[in-house]
């Protein structure tokens, strides 16, 4: 790995925790307060720990800023009925949501369906944590989900709008076995696919 990809890596790990501090409040745990109403105070204080919305489960964001504002890509999780295994099972995302905000710290807007593994002709199920690229007046979104056979690879559908809705190909990336797709477009344009897990 280059330098300038190691840096951007730190610099992109930098960010998305102070993009999900300040998005959750105080940056961290809240100072102690001398006041009698120090209860109330503790209570009114918004920790790290906070969702940024309660509307729906969501997990591993992958955060683009396009045009001025603020997109997560994160996998949406339901409560489903597959029971808890050491594999993962029960973690049965079905579809994609993106969240956008105007500035950190803003309110926080859950877009429709962007993306449902019906219409992925090879998937089946578990669609897991996406990461998402612009390029060329195209947004693609790279996402996992296991294929009929069962095992997990990573595919890609494309929008002319960030918040979707992204139409898929109708294929996996070839030799793609995998999961937690993350796309880095270095500074001479080259884009490169880190990916890792199963």
């Amino acid at each position: 790995m280059n330098v300038s990809r190691r840096i951007y890596a730190a610099l992109a790990a930098t960010a998305l925790c102070g993009l999900m501090a300040a998005c959750n409040g105080t940056g961290g745990a809240p100072e102690p307060t001398a006041s009698a109403d120090s209860t109330q105070a503790a209570a009114d204080k918004k920790y790290l720990s906070q969702p940024l919305v309660s509307e729906i489960y969501t997990a591993d964001p992958s955060a683009h800023v396009w045009n001025g504002k603020i997109y997560i890509y994160p996998s949406h999780d339901i409560d489903g009925p597959t029971p808890e295994d050491d594999l993962g099972s029960h973690f049965e995302m079905r579809d994609y949501r993106v969240l956008s905000m105007d500035d950190v710290g803003g309110k926080v807007t859950i877009g429709p369906v962007a993306l449902d593994v019906k219409q992925v002709p090879w998937a089946s199920k578990q669609m897991w944590a996406p990461d998402a690229a612009f390029k060329n007046g195209t947004y693609y979104l790279y996402f996992p989900a296991k294929d009929k056979e069962g095992a997990f690879r990573i595919g890609v559908a494309t929008s002319k709008d960030p918040m979707g809705p992204f139409k898929p190909q109708p294929q996996p990336i070839k030799g793609s076995y995998s999961i937690d797709p993350a796309v880095f477009t270095d500074d001479d344009g080259q884009s490169y696919m880190y990916f890792g897990g199963i």
